[in-house]
């Protein structure tokens, strides 16, 4: 039987620079929608086998409406969008992708603390205010600069992104702690937060998102890093208490703090990170992930999800 697939959220996976073709190969048809309402849903995978979503939610209601429906492709690692359950019980698989992003969003851990350190939004802005035409020397150094080389980095989360930090900090020269997490294994490499966090100089979170997780790093835990220690999140927003870091940089007990998610996103009703009032503080809108190589291995593992599925294959497969 002729396999059709529809591609619900093409957006922000292909920004028109991606090739599409080995998910093109995949299927003897693929229809893809920029964007998917979610009372367009049922209407767009009516007579499919396969449906291919980023964020789009896949609820049992929907499930029940789409019977012909076999294979769930989803284009990230997160399932939260997917009625796990609800597939399994009308006998649909489901697939995601894994570590496609690894070297984008090490390399953008170390450029947030390269940034930090280097006080990098500082001095761009003294340029551009005019502030360095204004001094009678030849630079500018009214912002303390921090060597990475002698310091310590803390890692919560060293599985593959936070083992591929772990070697670019090394390759700057850092010492490199690791710190246990909650619900997890003791280990003898493994400290424990109210060991780890007083020792380290910078702190980066690659641990998942879970209720023994949330809130992870709090009043508590920001009170026990040195006064002058960065924190970098490039994880989960849920991760971090939000008011408790705009606190605690406020008040200047910490060198500086960036972050590439938050706890909502996109942040439509606000979020006390973005007050223009918060002082040493970075944030990206979560494009640690989206390097052209990223997500054009996105679709590379679709395809090749797609074709372990018709070869009875559990490559990627989650349910």
């Amino acid at each position: 039987m002729p396999t059709r697939a529809v591609f619900l959220d093409l957006v922000p996976l292909d920004q028109h620079d991606l090739d599409l073709n080995p998910l093109e190969q995949a299927f003897d048809q693929l229809v893809c929608h920029q964007q998917t309402l979610p009372e367009q849903v049922v209407e767009r995978l009516k007579g499919a086998q396969v449906a291919i979503v980023n964020k789009v939610k896949l609820t049992d209601r929907v499930l029940d409406a789409c019977p012909d429906l076999k294979l769930i492709l989803v284009a990230a690692t997160g399932l939260n969008n997917v009625d796990l359950a609800a597939a399994r019980r009308h006998g649909i698989a489901v697939y995601n992708c894994q570590g496609y992003g690894t070297a984008s969003v090490a390399q953008h851990t170390l450029m947030l603390l390269l940034a930090l350190a280097t006080r990098l939004p500082d001095y761009r802005a003294a340029v551009r205010n005019g502030r360095w035409a204004l001094t009678p020397h030849f630079c500018l150094l009214d912002f303390p600069i921090v060597e990475l080389e002698g310091k310590t980095l803390g890692i919560l989360g060293l599985g593959t992104l936070g083992g591929a930090v772990k070697r670019l900090a090394e390759a700057f020269g850092m010492r490199v702690l690791v710190g246990q997490l909650p619900g997890r294994p003791a280990g003898d490499d493994r400290l424990p937060l109210a060991e780890l966090l007083p020792q380290v100089d910078a702190l980066t979170l690659h641990c998942p998102l879970t209720e023994d997780t949330r809130h992870l790093i709090g009043a508590a835990e920001l009170a026990l890093l040195k006064p002058g220690a960065f924190l970098i999140n490039t994880a989960r927003g849920g991760l971090v208490d939000e008011q408790a870091l705009a606190d605690a940089l406020r008040e200047g007990r910490l060198g500086g703090a960036a972050t590439d998610v938050l706890s909502e996103e996109p942040p439509v009703h606000g979020n006390p990170l973005l007050e223009p009032d918060v002082p040493r503080l970075i944030v990206t809108p979560h494009s640690a992930w989206g390097s052209r190589e990223a997500r054009q291995r996105i679709v590379s593992q679709l395809a090749e999800n797609a074709r372990a599925f018709q070869a009875g294959e559990a490559l990627r497969r989650v349910d």
